[in-house]
């Protein structure tokens, strides 16, 4: 893949016939690719249909629609190959993949969110129920029960925040990958020629 050959609407600066200018002026995503084989992995020998995509490519597109202002829900991957290389077979199947893949991912970031949430919850509950052990024994004036209590009182505090930081901190740290995916899952994917 070129270096730096992400367009979106602003830039139009391709050396190109007209129909490519407007391709990569509208709110869209377009990369130029020298071949099929820039959106895959180069150490995955297997046929497009399973190949594992390619780092640089996953990288680009991030950048795309990171910088992409857009109030569109749905937008256009458009791949832009020489004219000479296109070939329709290759391009369904590479589509079907690339849908595929972001769907999968979607699902995966959709599962971690929810298992941390859940977690976070069960932390909440933990403090809650140390804190509660923890109020008990302070109206105990027996010396067994102030052990309990050094260990409930601040295990309790701690647990409460963690639980806190699991439900409400860390998901705001997952949610740009979770963004992306959902955009590139509902993204349609197009191949033009240049």
């Amino acid at each position: 893949m070129h270096k730096g050959m992400i367009f979106t609407e602003k830039d139009s600066n391709i050396e190109a016939n007209e129909d490519t200018k407007i391709i990569l002026r509208e709110k869209n995503i377009s990369l130029i690719l020298d071949s099929y084989d820039d959106l895959f992995s180069d150490f995955d020998p297997r046929p497009y249909s399973v190949r594992g995509l390619s780092d640089d490519f996953l990288i680009e597109c991030r950048r795309a629609v990171r910088t992409l202002k857009t109030e569109s829900p749905v937008l256009e991957l458009r791949l832009l190959v020489p004219k000479n290389k296109r070939k329709t077979t290759k391009e369904t199947m590479i589509k079907k993949r690339l849908k595929e893949y972001f769907q999968n991912q979607l699902k995966e970031k959709q599962i971690e969110l929810k298992q941390l949430r859940r977690e976070g919850a069960k932390w909440i509950f933990i403090g809650f129920s140390l804190a509660l052990t923890s109020s008990l024994l302070l109206t105990q004036k027996d010396f067994l029960y102030s052990l309990p209590l050094i260990i409930t009182e601040p295990g309790g505090w701690f647990s409460f925040w963690t639980g806190l930081d699991k439900l409400f901190i860390e998901p705001k740290g997952k949610m740009h990958e979770f963004e992306f995916f959902n955009k590139m899952a509902k993204m349609s994917v197009r191949f033009y020629s240049y």
